[in-house]
């Protein structure tokens, strides 16, 4: 039975939904169009970012149950997304990207599941799924260039976002497990800069609908509960309940913004 979050200004609940990022990734089982290529493309970024979380909170052995389903969750629709876009790559050059996936991601795929979640194995980790995020990002913007028009542009950046969410809820993690701590200051302070900007540009975008407008005051909302979780960053001696945070408040934010990419991308499929 999904289980719903409620999120509020006294603090978290435990329970939240493992099962809601999943609709959009598994209603279409072959990618329809290149709006769809684009989303499904900018989607990867995200998993490579989201399977390192979930790796990262079963290091904590924090919300181990929920980390696991999504970390397994996020293997299948990664492999199964990976098959599309290689089978639907409308030119040589993209599927070359997707071919040089398949190794990235096979080495990555052994570091999360090689050995158990642990502090010891976090750097080789953060190296690889960089390798697997460079090369998803790479094909999703050449999707991008194959569209050709400004929603395709539009898609991406909402896609991302999806990604960004994830990196900071990944790095926040890795930090608090002592784990390069500079580099994920660094890289935390960069995504939060990328996430709002791109906020205000889908918001005041002219293909922007009152649908799409609306969905940005809901994600607004989760990401007032995000960020002040990443404020908190070593601010309390709780780890358990600052990974919980990070991890329950990241997750809402990232349905959020798979809403908004998929408004994105059935403009041009209308």
């Amino acid at each position: 039975m999904q289980r719903r979050t409620l999120l509020t200004a006294a603090g978290y609940t435990t329970a939240w939904s493992t099962l809601g990022i999943m609709s959009l990734g598994t209603a279409q089982a072959q990618v329809t169009d290149l709006n769809d290529a684009i989303n499904k493309a900018g989607r990867q970024r995200m998993l490579s970012q989201r399977m390192g979380k979930a790796w990262l909170a079963l290091a904590h052995k924090s919300d181990t149950p929920a980390a696991r389903a999504v970390l397994d969750q996020s293997l299948a629709l990664f492999e199964r997304q990976l098959a599309e876009l290689k089978a639907y790559a409308p030119s040589p050059t993209i599927r070359d990207t997707y071919v040089k996936l398949e190794s990235a991601w096979a080495d990555h795929k052994a570091t999360l599941l090689g050995t158990a979640p642990s502090r010891d194995g976090a750097a080789a980790l953060l190296q690889a799924d960089a390798k697997v995020l460079a090369l998803a990002h790479q094909g999703t913007v050449q999707y991008e260039a194959a569209s050709g028009k400004p929603v395709g542009k539009l898609v991406n950046v909402a896609g991302r976002q999806r990604m960004l969410s994830q990196r900071m809820a990944k790095f926040c993690l890795s930090a608090m497990l002592g784990v390069d701590t500079s580099t994920a200051t660094t890289e935390i302070a960069k995504a939060r800069d990328e996430f709002i900007s791109a906020t205000e540009l889908l918001r005041n975008a002219p293909q922007a609908t009152n649908r799409i407008r609306q969905e940005l005051l809901l994600a607004d909302g989760q990401w007032v509960f995000f960020d002040a979780a990443l404020q908190r960053l070593g601010t309390s001696n709780n780890t358990f309940r600052q990974v919980s945070e990070v991890f329950v408040s990241s997750e809402n934010l990232l349905a959020s913004m798979d809403r908004v990419t998929g408004l994105y991308a059935a403009l041009g499929s209308s």
